[in-house]
């Protein structure tokens, strides 16, 4: 499945509140809305998504962003570099 399969379902895309003070905290954002937040991202043009083992892995810009494939829970997301 390639990253249709996360873009068809990103509506069940989710976090719990430890995932969501996690990307907060590794992005050093102030975004209430990290879902919605991450939802853009994913959705953005320049994303690219592949899916290794359980996970989705989406690479946006400066930003990878890991989601479990299976519930679409948001895990975490770091800068790269």
């Amino acid at each position: 499945m390639d990253g249709n399969g996360l873009r068809s379902h990103i509506d069940r895309l989710h976090t719990t509140a430890l995932g969501a003070e996690r990307v907060r905290r590794n992005l050093g954002i102030d975004d209430r809305d990290v879902v919605g937040f991450c939802r853009r991202l994913i959705l953005g043009a320049d994303c690219a998504i592949s899916r290794r083992g359980k996970n989705w892995y989406c690479a946006a810009g400066p930003v990878t962003i890991t989601v479990n494939a299976s519930s679409f829970t948001i895990i975490t997301a770091h800068r790269n570099g």
